[in-house]
């Protein structure tokens, strides 16, 4: 059964070398739900989401999971809890489907805790869930890009975490591909009840999924919310630097942004 963890973010400010990305940034992520956080180019998302997983220390401020700083937690303790999926993760030459998806269970294992039935059922599960359980014995290199990206949902599962960290999920996908992700992750949010925080390009996919909102300007908190009162056409401008007309989607109900381009205005 899924515990419901708290993650949040206090005055966080965080950047590389001489420069600062995030700026004493405060956010709480529900627990339980699909969070998106939405943004310009370079505005600090994946910054963001890396400080969250502990890759990057903060300058000032903190990341709370559980009410505790996550920079004092154990990193094996973090792991059992807390799953990040990179943006562009890299697999080692060769490694067959299954073994890739084996390597989740890292946290869970010792040197006096060798593999276990646990263990071969959790990544029988989370090949499973991601429909790739006919690839077991394929190797990574060999798979197309939809395929691939569910491979690396399914190591995350099969860490068996609580919160579930995603940078550009669906990165380099055609449409229906990034769909079909996309659905695999609301499916395990509502099965499990995995809090998912995903970053997203695709602010129309971003509105369709998400349970709350973040939209980040400049390394800072703009907005946050459910998607129909975040996006709004003066949010769209402002953070975005584009004028557009939200309509509601026919087919979700939630927000959709009409871009307004200098060739396709009929006003």
């Amino acid at each position: 059964m899924t515990v419901h963890r708290s993650l949040v973010t206090e005055a966080l400010t965080v950047g590389y070398d001489d420069r600062v990305v995030v700026q004493e940034l405060t956010l709480a992520i529900p627990a339980g739900r699909i969070s998106v956080i939405v943004g310009a180019n370079a505005c600090g998302k994946s910054t963001l989401l890396r400080a969250m997983a502990r890759l990057l220390p903060p300058r000032s401020g903190a990341v709370l999971l559980d009410g505790r700083s996550i920079a004092e937690r154990p990193t094996r303790e973090v792991a059992k809890i807390l799953g990040l999926l990179p943006q562009t993760p890299v697999a080692p030459d060769d490694i067959a489907v299954a073994d890739l998806v084996a390597r989740g269970r890292y946290p869970h294992r010792s040197f006096l805790r060798p593999w276990t039935q646990e263990d071969e059922a959790a990544v029988a599960e989370a090949l499973r869930m991601t429909d790739v359980l006919d690839l077991a014995d394929r190797s990574v290199d060999e798979l197309s890009g939809g395929q691939r990206q569910r491979v690396w949902i399914a190591m995350a599962l099969a860490q068996g975490t609580d919160v579930l960290l995603l940078d550009e999920p669906t990165t380099f996908l055609d449409v229906a591909h990034q769909i079909e992700v996309l659905d695999l992750l609301t499916d395990l949010n509502r099965q499990k009840g995995t809090t998912i925080v995903m970053v997203l390009h695709d602010l129309n996919l971003a509105a369709r999924y998400a349970d709350e909102l973040f939209a980040v300007k400049d390394g800072r908190l703009y907005l946050s919310g459910a998607p129909a009162d975040v996006v709004t056409a003066p949010m769209v401008r402002d953070v975005f630097g584009m004028d557009a007309r939200i309509v509601a989607d026919d087919v979700s109900g939630t927000p959709l942004v009409l871009p307004i381009g200098r060739h396709h205005s009929r006003v």
